[in-house]
């Protein structure tokens, strides 16, 4: 989901409880925190040799022992405002980092509303090989990025 959107949901329902669904079924606890609104921007080499870059929004979502505490979705929408100078004019991929054992990154997928509460739906973030290719075996392929006929 891109931020305008997400910030779209946040505005149009701001008394509502924030929730997030994650793709296993579980939720992240009601009384997370969200600790962190940053960009990220990462640039890098695929096992082709192209140069790639990529950003996208991260919430960072942190639960403690105030189980008391609840963030509304107006409430978030204000933080994102403050975060507007560090997040850019591009419209981002909002992500959720959560740690539940191992810290996740989990795209937000869609959202939906039930029972007063507005819920972002996350889905799994999967790794890829961007130079296919170059890198997967083939039959007809003499060669690829190292000459060998597979990644380097």
């Amino acid at each position: 989901m891109k931020l305008s959107e997400f910030k779209s949901h946040l505005q149009r329902t701001p008394n509502d409880q924030l929730r997030f669904a994650l793709p296993d079924g579980g939720a992240i606890e009601a009384h997370a925190h969200i600790t962190e609104v940053g960009r990220v921007d990462k640039a890098f080499v695929d096992c082709g040799g192209t140069v790639r870059r990529t950003a996208h929004c991260s919430l960072q979502a942190w639960v403690a022992d105030d189980t008391d505490h609840r963030l509304l979705p107006g409430k978030l929408a204000a933080i994102i405002e403050k975060a507007a100078p560090i997040l850019g004019d591009e419209d981002l991929d909002v992500e959720i980092e959560y740690q539940d054992g191992l810290i996740s990154q989990f795209p937000v997928e869609a959202a939906s509303s039930a029972g007063g509460a507005l819920i972002f739906h996350l889905s799994t973030k999967n790794t890829d090989c961007l130079a296919k290719e170059f890198c997967l075996p083939n039959a007809n392929q003499e060669s690829s990025c190292c000459g060998t006929g597979g990644c380097c």
